[in-house]
């Protein structure tokens, strides 16, 4: 197992709702090797669709913009 730290840490579970999307030859492979690579880090087996959610979600966390915009109101 390797010691250095990904950005995404080990994944928390919670509900999901599927989505399909279509993205570049180039990112899929991207993700994959990050997914090896966090599976490497972590010790536990993971591929880039699980992943892309936590990653999707840490962006938008980080993004300053979005969150000075605030969360919606629910009705």
């Amino acid at each position: 197992m390797s010691t250095n730290k990904l950005r995404l840490g080990p994944l928390p579970k919670s509900e999901t709702v599927k989505l399909t999307f279509a993205c570049p030859a180039s990112l899929k492979a991207d993700l994959d090797r990050y997914a090896a690579l966090h599976a490497q880090t972590y010790g536990e087996p993971v591929d880039a669709v699980t992943l892309i959610p936590h990653m999707l979600e840490a962006f938008m966390a980080r993004d300053r913009g979005f969150r000075r915009v605030g969360k919606p109101m629910s009705y």
